[in-house]
């Protein structure tokens, strides 16, 4: 797998580069590969992905046919964006702080 470096901006290549490989799933191969799985582990495992697999795409299909309600987007939070929320520094409109 290749990722160009643009600008000799290293950071921003390896952000792209994680992002392919966890895209891929090369990290939950890595996870699952640390330990050895006993052959019936990993029958139970992928039966109970397959499983998930078929919930969701179950619960996507009827939200398309509308048979149910789409979950609601959680509401976004002012604090996780940057350059707001507490913890970014005075706020605007605040005075000085008293001593």
């Amino acid at each position: 797998m290749q990722v160009q470096v643009r600008d000799n901006n290293v950071d921003q290549a390896l952000r792209v580069l994680k992002k392919r490989l966890q895209r891929e799933g090369v990290f939950r191969e890595m996870k699952l590969r640390k330990y050895f799985e006993k052959p019936s582990e990993e029958r139970v495992r992928k039966k109970a992905e397959a499983v998930r697999r078929a919930r969701k795409n179950a619960r996507k299909q009827a939200i398309r046919e509308g048979l149910i309600a789409a979950p609601k987007a959680p509401a976004r939070d002012a604090a996780r964006r940057p350059g707001g929320g507490a913890g970014a520094g005075a706020s605007a409109g605040s005075g000085p702080r008293p001593s």
